[in-house]
């Protein structure tokens, strides 16, 4: 493909900055946010959220987003990725008008997708992964999985200090603040400069590393090398374009660090069959049973179904979907990961890091790299500065597709059925 004339590359810089622009107008969490009365609301007196969204001025956000598509004529890969922006601008923007309505469904589906689409080889759905994994983990007594006092509990005083230490190691100078916050409804959040901790949560040591490993080295590492970048500035911004396969690099970074643990999968898991409920005409209630059933914890069920209903219908048919992103995001950077290495192009994998992006984004980000035009990543996770073992990780595991589980499965299944459970050996009480 041929270089960009500087007439043509200058366009593109012009457009992503529009674009740019057209997006640090449109917060769609911060547009859908609820009322903190309904929870209590809905908790003790069992009255059902009725959430109003005002109305948000987002004319100069689409003017912005015309003249970036009037920029983007040309043929070429770079302008294909600026296109793209425009539609994702375009959709975010109706997604905000739409609050409230069936149509937001639409929107949403256009930006995050639902549980049922289909993968690129036509037979995969992230509903199926959802599936195998709330099969596989169902009836696990996860307090056999670490042995006690392994995993030692941590209050947020001692969180903070531990994860600043782990920050300074990788960020230096440029390490976001933590600080311990009392308004924060997570046990932690994440921007590109702070990192808030909740003054009342209590923590592990896996805590610890799947936030660094999640939040840290992928979103804060992403962010901040996308706003080093001189001429496309878009690329230190969030937006709904970017958000699957952010969500998605950073639960795979939880896997190949060893940072995840099947509580999480099961939370993970129990999203996209919570939003496949919805859609199917579950209401807030329903969905709310679900859940309660799952945790037997009503706050935290209240919480996960509102991340549901937030700018849809709250008697169903319509829910935001952005959580499956998380397992949706991780299949496709799983699959993008085995098949760089199965190409031998391993090398496009420090591109992700340039900044936020899709997947799809990499061709492209990949010419304006060898334009020099793009500036490396300064911050990445220790497993991208060093490929070998995700190189050795994904050439392996490319093979067990190949392998007939339920073989091995029912071989198993026959060897060990009259074997005892022995989980106590390992605390040295069996017998």
């Amino acid at each position: 493909m041929e270089k960009l004339s500087p007439k043509l590359y200058a366009q593109a810089v012009k457009a992503s900055d529009l674009l740019n622009d057209a997006a640090a107008s449109k917060n769609v969490l911060k547009s859908v946010e609820w009322s903190p009365r309904f929870k209590n609301d809905f908790l003790l007196h069992g009255k059902m959220p009725k959430p109003q969204y005002s109305k948000m001025d987002i004319s100069d956000s689409r003017e912005k987003i015309r003249e970036a598509r009037a920029l983007c004529e040309a043929d070429h890969v770079v302008f294909q990725w600026l296109n793209r922006l425009c539609d994702v601008m375009e959709n975010t923007a109706g997604l905000i008008q739409t609050r409230g309505t069936p149509e937001f469904f639409q929107f949403s589906t256009a930006l995050f997708g639902q549980p049922t689409r289909l993968m690129l080889d036509k037979q995969t759905r992230v509903l199926d992964l959802a599936r195998h994994l709330d099969s596989a983990l169902d009836d696990l007594n996860f307090s056999n999985l670490v042995i006690e006092g392994y995993d030692e509990s941590l209050n947020a005083q001692a969180f903070s200090k531990a994860l600043r230490r782990r920050l300074k190691k990788h960020f230096g100078a440029d390490a976001p603040k933590v600080a311990i916050s009392k308004s924060v409804s997570a046990k932690a959040a994440a921007s590109s400069s702070r990192i808030r901790v909740r003054a009342d949560a209590s923590f592990t040591e896996r805590d610890v590393d799947q936030l660094l490993h999640h939040e840290a080295l992928v979103h804060v590492a992403t962010g901040k090398n996308g706003q080093l970048q001189e001429d496309f500035k878009i690329l230190g911004r969030s937006h709904s374009g970017t958000t699957e396969v952010q969500e998605g690099l950073a639960v795979f970074a939880e896997i190949v660090t060893g940072s995840m643990d099947p509580k999480r999968f099961a939370r993970l898991s129990g999203r996209v069959l919570a939003i496949e409920m919805a859609i199917q005409g579950a209401d807030f209630k329903e969905v709310f049973d679900f859940f309660v059933q799952r945790n037997d914890d009503p706050s935290q069920s209240f919480e996960n179904t509102r991340r549901v209903f937030r700018g849809g219908v709250i008697s169903g048919g319509a829910p935001f979907t952005k959580d499956m992103v998380y397992l949706n995001g991780l299949l496709r950077v799983h699959n993008f990961m085995r098949s760089v290495v199965k190409l031998n192009r391993a090398d496009l994998i420090r591109v992700l890091f340039c900044g936020k992006m899709d997947i799809e984004d990499v061709p492209a980000l990949a010419h304006l790299v060898s334009y020099d035009r793009l500036e490396p990543p300064k911050f990445m996770p220790p497993w991208v500065k060093d490929l070998r073992f995700l190189v050795s990780y994904m050439a392996y595991s490319s093979f067990l597709n190949q392998v007939k589980m339920p073989g091995f499965q029912a071989y198993y299944a026959q060897e060990l059925d009259q074997v005892p459970v022995i989980w106590s050996f390992a605390d040295g009480e069996s017998g």
